[in-house]
């Protein structure tokens, strides 16, 4: 890169903008969840509010234990679930779904990319949403082949751990969806374009 595009780059006023936007944003989403977690844990700052009305992660193992199970119903696999957000086979093997499962990492990620991104309120809103719900069905799918992996002996490929499987492709999905969406908004662009080109000129 010669001087000349290092100094476009740095005197880019819309990149920083945009980067320090993502950066809040993430932040945000991601240090906030762990204030979360720790605020409804017993020990340290416990807030007995927070753990029974914003524990949001708690309602996300939640909804991973019973789609797990549920997927796995499907296939005509009983599962049971236990405290401690533990599901399991009957008399086999279980999976607790601990705080590195809920994915709230690749989450915010998401999160930040759309609200910092260009577009209008209502189209952010259903990416996220859309967005967020795709990241749960793989991690749901991820927890349901881990568990089945579990009593069936099934080694994991490459000898990666299921962690790094969920990891690779969150972030491969994660950024197809930046694609659509950077396409999405370039055909929402070209479409005001159009609208102001048939304009009648006074």
């Amino acid at each position: 890169m010669n001087s000349k595009n290092q100094s476009t780059v740095f005197n880019d006023k819309k990149l920083w903008i945009y980067l320090i936007k993502f950066a809040a944003i993430f932040c945000l989403c991601y240090y906030g969840t762990l204030a979360v977690i720790g605020l409804a844990s017993p020990a340290g700052w416990y807030s007995p509010f927070v753990e029974k009305h914003l524990d949001y992660i708690s309602w996300i193992k939640l909804s991973l234990m019973h789609a797990t199970g549920f997927l796995l119903s499907l296939f005509h696999i009983p599962t049971e679930i236990g405290p401690g957000f533990l599901i399991r086979f009957p008399h086999g093997r279980g999976v607790i779904i601990a705080m590195d499962c809920v994915g709230y990492g690749v989450y915010s990620f998401w999160i930040a990319f759309v609200a910092a991104n260009n577009g209008k309120l209502l189209k952010k809103i259903l990416w996220i949403i859309l967005g967020l719900l795709a990241l749960w069905f793989i991690n749901t799918v991820r927890i349901t082949l881990f568990l089945t992996s579990l009593n069936k002996g099934w080694p994991m490929p490459l000898g990666l751990d299921h962690h790094s499987w969920f990891n690779i492709f969150a972030y491969i999905f994660i950024f197809l969806m930046i694609w659509l969406y950077d396409k999405s908004l370039k055909k929402d662009l070209a479409n005001v374009k159009i609208k102001k080109d048939r304009q009648p000129k006074v």
